[in-house]
């Protein structure tokens, strides 16, 4: 993702001053910093993409320099971090941490950035409220992603489940590399009505994320 997030903000005119990586040694390439090196505090914005157990620090230490963060990191939530004068919103399936002092936006987290994942949630809201009105249709979500993903059912299945409002049955499945699908099922004794997204690739993620930080960089 990191990779894909560089080559699509160069692509669109954005500088990189830095990158974090605990695979890379500084020295070894020129752009490798740390969180309190000036290149860092220099950012306009952070986009963070690691694992659930990392994710949460690292908005913490973005925050310390005063560098609002992108965040596509999934299996926590921003209702965890409970900092002063910050407030908690959601706009358009996005969560926003927001100065209340300054009104500016310090974190953006989505469980999916892609620019179709976020359709595809438009989709399955209309759906679940057509369907709330037909209670003879059971919905259920099956989620499949290549072997590496740690969080289990992934970000952007919980988030399908909350906006369908009701309790939902999640499949998990993990085999190869495969990027993301995500089906969303509902099944009568008469017909079933399925919605799926595939994903191609993780690019559609890196670029959702750039544009995130381009909208809130405004």
């Amino acid at each position: 993702m990191g990779h894909m997030i560089e080559e699509i903000a160069l692509s669109r005119g954005h500088e990189i001053v830095g990158i974090i990586d605990p695979t890379l040694v500084i020295g070894d390439c020129a752009l490798v910093i740390d969180f309190d090196s000036e290149a860092f505090r220099s950012a306009d914005v952070a986009i963070e993409f690691t694992t659930p157990l990392t994710a949460k620090d690292n908005v913490l230490r973005a925050w310390a320099h005063g560098v609002p963060v992108v965040c596509g990191s999934t299996g926590w939530k921003p209702e965890e971090l409970k900092v002063e004068s910050l407030e908690l919103k959601e706009v358009e399936g996005k969560k926003l941490i927001v100065d209340s002092k300054t009104g500016k936006t310090m974190l953006v987290w989505s469980s999916n950035f892609s620019v179709g994942v976020n359709i595809f949630f438009e989709m399955n809201k209309w759906l679940a409220e057509q369907m709330s009105r037909q209670p003879q249709y059971t919905p259920s979500i099956t989620e499949t992603h290549h072997i590496h993903k740690l969080d289990k059912p992934s970000g952007t299945a919980k988030t399908l489940a909350e906006q369908i409002g009701t309790e939902v049955a999640i499949e998990s499945i993990r085999e190869g590399e495969v990027p993301g699908t995500h089906e969303v099922k509902w099944d009568s004794e008469e017909d079933t009505i399925i919605i799926t997204h595939i994903a191609k690739g993780r690019r559609g993620f890196a670029l959702g994320a750039v544009l995130a930080a381009e909208a809130l960089n405004r």
